[in-house]
């Protein structure tokens, strides 16, 4: 079994339960280069969304190093997807972290999302 598939075996577990409460969920994906959230209903529609690959957040993160794929940037799609979250009326999530474990660049996302106001 290689490193996808045991993170997507971790991931099953989670989304199931989600799934099963019926509740919105805050999904994350990260890759070297850029870190990815979506704000899904449970209908499976998105809600909200944030990633390092939107103009505004480049225009934002322009000029320092590891452009996308830090805890800075991390923060920032944080703070911008509960703010479009509760723009849509989304107050409360469950939190998918992807079987990423809870640690740097993902821990850094969802404590961003709490101070802006997201309720996990």
């Amino acid at each position: 079994m290689d490193k996808k598939q045991s993170r997507l075996r971790r991931a099953r577990k989670t989304r199931a339960k989600i799934a099963e409460l019926k509740v919105n969920r805050l999904a994350v994906h990260r890759t070297n280069l850029h870190i990815y959230a979506n704000i899904i209903g449970p209908d499976a529609k998105v809600v909200a969304s944030a990633s390092t690959v939107e103009k505004e957040v480049r225009a934002e993160l322009a000029g320092k190093t590891g452009v996308g794929g830090n805890v800075a940037a991390a923060t920032l799609i944080g703070k911008r997807v509960a703010e479009k979250a509760i723009k849509a009326g989304v107050t409360e999530v469950a939190f998918d972290r992807s079987g990423f474990r809870y640690h740097g660049r993902i821990k850094a996302l969802a404590e961003a999302a709490r101070e802006a106001g997201l309720k996990f």
